[in-house]
């Protein structure tokens, strides 16, 4: 899976992106933004939660944070995020390089509101040091994605 399935799956997809790749480490999102030259929010950070069986994406700005109220809302029940250990398992993708893209299994993919800030933003690409720059409405064409409002309102 990682770097490979995403690649096969954006060739596919989206054959117009390509999949970047720094020397160093964009596992996190301060590093992320520092490699691609953006602010922290414009990365597109993918979150793994769990509810009763079912497991799915939250894909979000990289600054923004869960609204445990408003996710228990959208999802019906409240939320848990998966443990490192079944992260790897069930995407299919290391933890600093999980993305909505190229996925071990199918899971559903929610995109945060937050995205639609910008019209770029820049998810990882199943390896610690991929990422790709992409549109959340392609985003969103190419996983099947549903829009979602999860995260806390942003301190204007």
């Amino acid at each position: 899976m990682t770097l490979a399935s995403v690649r096969q799956h954006l060739a596919e997809a989206a054959p117009e992106l390509t999949v970047l790749e720094t020397d160093g480490s964009s596992a996190t999102v301060e590093l992320a933004a520092a490699a691609h030259g953006v602010a922290p929010a414009q990365i597109a950070k993918t979150l793994s939660f769990r509810l009763k069986e079912d497991v799915f994406l939250v894909v979000a700005c990289g600054d923004a944070r869960l609204d445990n109220k408003k996710a228990k809302a959208a999802f019906g029940g409240k939320v848990k995020m998966l443990g490192r250990d079944e992260v790897e398992d069930i995407t299919g993708h290391p933890v600093g390089g999980v993305c909505p893209f190229g996925l071990a299994q199918p899971l559903k993919i929610y995109l945060d509101e937050s995205l639609k800030a910008f019209d770029e933003v820049i998810p990882a690409a199943g390896a610690v040091n991929a990422a790709v720059r992409i549109s959340p409405t392609r985003m969103a064409e190419i996983t099947a994605g549903t829009w979602v409002n999860v995260c806390q309102d942003q301190e204007g």
